[in-house]
């Protein structure tokens, strides 16, 4: 099968085959992103050695099947060892004898190696610095969708694996034309305003895309997947945060909390709600959610970096917190029956933000500016009890700072007089409390575009829903 998106991945890997030296390359990112798809695809599973770990298996379980795999690679009888220095000691042994240009290894899941007291790391450490540093026929590939093990025991390690990777991939989810691409070869027939509503609700996780259905409606195929008996995505959430972190439930009180201010919170705010006390943890949470593309630290404009905000961004998690988590209704048809549903409307719009959010280069290329040095940040005053803000401002080097207001609508969105009026004053209000001197341009980020209208011409610039598929 054609492997959809990942130019830049693919690219990577094809110059570390090429290279000529030892290369050992980690591809990580969240479960589901396509870390595994891409490296078997791309390879076409032609690997001179492939295992994977096994989830919440004990270390004997880990080495039998290591062992398993590289008798089925070696044709041979290497006996079940009881440590990973000798099982790596036996696949450097098969290795050695092997006679071709490039050998390429690949172990997926390398994290549900490293059982508790197994000393993995350690053993995958020496198998490297004593033998595979030195060999240039050999390509090592290794995934891991526990990110936080992959960027503090691999990437980020300070022992012996320190910068011993000679790249590092972090897959990121699909984009709106990449999703759109994928689901075109799965026979799924969407418009752009379905496939649209479908990234508001799934996000671009490859995994929950391929359970699309062709010949189904997308109303019918969300009510399958998330509301009916059984529905496979409806247990995701926690399943997603149990495989990641191993403290889940600290990491789903920071979610949940955060969840509940559009806006996001501040890490002072964080630590007010959650109550917890100064320290390290609650800092490391929030970076190890930044990393699985739970969460997006925002700075606001003109602030200093300790008033980051940490906004949730996972479309996914979005929805499910917003419609299936304390669920007591048994409608499997739920979705399809909320079509008119204030909260289903409230949501469209949060959504489609954050859509957007997800989407700024191609919001960047829309406006001409692809080129130009950005900072995206928002922006937010609280004034005698009356509150604004701007979610998306891209500050530009070539002294013009663009105020995105980003609106939801089934067709053309009409600028009234009134609304008209609200932003004039909001940038005027934006002027005045930043003390900015750069030129102030209002773009509109809509599905449809503008309806004709009088007060159109205060817009100085358009993006729609086509534009963010570029």
């Amino acid at each position: 099968m054609e492997i959809i998106g990942r130019e830049r991945e693919q690219t990577v890997l094809q110059t570390c085959y090429d290279s000529g030296k030892p290369e050992f390359v980690a591809v990580y990112g969240r479960r589901r992103i396509g870390k595994t798809y891409l490296v078997r695809q791309y390879f076409k599973d032609q690997f001179d050695f492939y295992t994977t770990g096994i989830y919440e298996g004990t270390r004997e379980e880990q080495l039998a099947f290591f062992c398993k795999r590289l008798n089925v690679h070696s044709g041979g009888a290497f006996p079940v060892v009881n440590n990973w220095f000798d099982a790596f000691d036996q696949l450097q042994t098969y290795l050695s004898g092997l006679r071709k240009r490039r050998i390429v290894v690949f172990i997926d899941e390398l994290p549900w190696l490293d059982t508790p007291k197994s000393r993995f790391t350690k053993a995958l450490e020496l198998f490297w610095n004593s033998w595979g540093c030195q060999q240039e026929r050999l390509m090592m590939v290794v995934c891991g969708s526990a990110t936080t093990w992959m960027t503090e025991k691999l990437i980020g390690d300070k022992g012996g694996l320190h910068n011993r990777l000679t790249r590092s991939l972090r897959l990121q989810p699909f984009t709106l034309r990449e999703a759109e691409l994928m689901l075109r070869s799965q026979n799924v027939r969407l418009d752009r305003y379905q496939l649209l509503e479908n990234y508001m609700i799934m996000g671009g996780t490859p995994y929950y895309l391929s359970l699309l259905q062709p010949g189904m409606s997308l109303s019918q195929n969300i009510d399958s997947l998330f509301f009916s008996t059984d529905a496979p995505l409806r247990k995701e959430y926690e399943f997603l945060l149990r495989s990641l972190f191993n403290d889940s439930v600290m990491y789903r009180n920071v979610i949940e909390t955060i969840g509940q201010k559009a806006k996001g919170l501040t890490l002072k705010e964080i630590k007010e709600a959650l109550r917890l006390p100064d320290g390290g943890k609650i800092t490391e949470v929030l970076n190890n959610l930044c990393n699985c593309d739970f969460l997006t630290k925002y700075y606001a404009f003109g602030k200093k970096q300790r008033d980051a905000l940490f906004q949730l961004t996972d479309l996914y998690t979005l929805f499910y917190l917003r419609f299936i988590k304390d669920r007591n209704g048994h409608d499997e048809h739920q979705w399809s029956n909320m079509t008119d549903n204030p909260r289903r409307t409230a949501w469209s719009g949060y959504a489609f933000e954050q859509v957007c959010l997800h989407h700024i280069p191609q919001i960047k290329q829309r406006l001409g500016i692809a080129g130009v040095l950005t900072e995206v940040c928002s922006w937010n005053h609280a004034d005698n009890g009356r509150r604004e803000q701007i979610d998306l401002v891209i500050d530009r080097r070539d002294h013009v700072v663009n105020l995105c207001e980003m609106k939801y609508a089934r067709g053309r969105y009409e600028l009234t007089r009134a609304y008209t009026e609200h932003l004039n004053d909001r940038l005027e209000s934006f002027r005045l409390h930043t003390g900015t001197t750069k030129a102030l341009h209002l773009t509109m980020v809509t599905t449809y575009g503008l309806k004709p209208s009088q007060y159109n011409g205060f817009i100085q610039s358009e993006v729609t829903m086509d534009d963010l598929f570029l």
